[in-house]
């Protein structure tokens, strides 16, 4: 396991931009992903955005295609993502995850595909 330290969360009012941050201890042989996981009051952990760190593709969640976006920055060891036109329903504590993420097969969505979790960062929209 490798550790992961969240940061950037806060409180925005609809439509507006905020930026996570997730500094990895280091980039393991077995982090082939990293990902954003939310869990959004009385819902299970879902899936937000993920990024495979070796060959830069990224995947994201139907709910925030067109407004989130995930990228990294391995000389900081740090991944982030992006939140634009943020909505009340992104209200939910955000987790940075890293693993396989389905690399070998299955679906980066799956949170058994992640060894590695942070402790999260609140992320609070509304008026």
């Amino acid at each position: 396991q490798i550790q992961l330290v969240e940061s950037g969360g806060g409180s925005v009012q609809p439509g507006g931009d905020l930026r996570l941050s997730c500094v990895l201890s280091e980039y393991a042989y077995n982090t082939f992903c990293v990902a954003w996981f939310r869990q959004r009051p009385g819902k299970e952990r879902e899936g937000v955005a993920a990024l495979y760190v070796n060959v830069d593709t990224t995947d994201y969640a139907d709910s925030v295609k067109g407004r989130f976006t995930i990228s990294q920055d391995r000389s900081k060891n740090t991944v982030y993502l992006q939140m634009n036109q943020l909505k009340p329903e992104d209200t939910a504590m955000y987790y940075c995850v890293a693993g396989s993420g389905g690399w070998f097969g299955g679906n980066w969505s799956n949170l058994n595909e992640y060894n590695s979790w942070g402790q999260g960062t609140q992320v609070t929209v509304a008026s």
